[in-house]
């Protein structure tokens, strides 16, 4: 059980058992991340393997997290027309927005208490995963709890997408689009696509914006 392979199997089968349960049930809670942790645990569990065995292979997969987001600069590219049009709104929005969900966070953080490497675990959880994870090793935080705390905000953007903009009376579609990726990265992007090709466009150019600013501001944060 010690063999790498072992948990890097089990990881793409948990993930791609929960790809096939999104795509039959299209629910925003049927997410493939937390499908496949939870598969990942009962199989740990009910085979009473040890972590450790596991981790053999599971750190493997994480280790080449930083390296994918590389990718983000190739979503740039392709809408570089998109981003031309709107560099100002797109830049200005998702700078104010990383500010916002960083200091939110932090400061809510510290108000209950929380440990300084839970706040630092934290501190990137509106940014896409790779991102979020590359920057809570650097800040020496928990890997997991970034990426289970990434989830969830993505989950809840996904979930309230639709209603937020209505809420809070955005008409326009450009800024609902920059608001959606940059608070809620790929999980809110999916839903923005649903919205409409100009909110899709938007939100996905700022994911790679938002990661981009996360990333400054939390060098000079911590």
């Amino acid at each position: 059980m010690a063999d790498p392979l072992f948990g890097i199997t089990l990881s793409i089968v948990a993930f791609g058992i929960g790809i096939r349960i999104q795509k039959k049930t299209r629910s925003a809670l049927a997410n493939p991340l937390i499908i496949a942790m939870v598969l990942v645990m009962l199989v740990l569990v009910v085979f009473d393997i040890p972590l450790e065995a596991y981790e053999a292979g599971g750190s493997f997969i994480t280790f080449f997290l930083p390296p994918v987001t590389t990718v983000l600069a190739l979503s740039i590219y392709r809408q570089r027309k998109v981003l031309q049009a709107y560099l100002i709104p797109i830049g200005a929005g998702t700078l104010t927005g990383s500010i916002v969900a960083i200091a939110s966070t932090i400061f809510l953080s510290r108000a209950f208490g929380l440990e300084e490497i839970v706040v630092r675990s934290l501190a990137s959880k509106s940014v896409t995963a790779a991102v979020a994870v590359a920057l809570t090793d650097r800040l020496g935080g928990i890997p997991a709890l970034t990426i289970a705390s990434t989830v969830i905000t993505g989950m809840t953007g996904n979930i309230l997408a639709p209603y937020l903009g209505k809420i809070f009376g955005v008409t326009d579609k450009v800024a609902h689009g920059v608001g959606i990726g940059t608070s809620s990265h790929a999980l809110g992007t999916s839903r923005a696509l649903e919205l409409g090709e100009i909110e899709g466009s938007m939100s996905s150019i700022s994911i790679s914006f938002s990661a981009l600013w996360t990333t400054l501001i939390l060098a000079f944060v911590f």
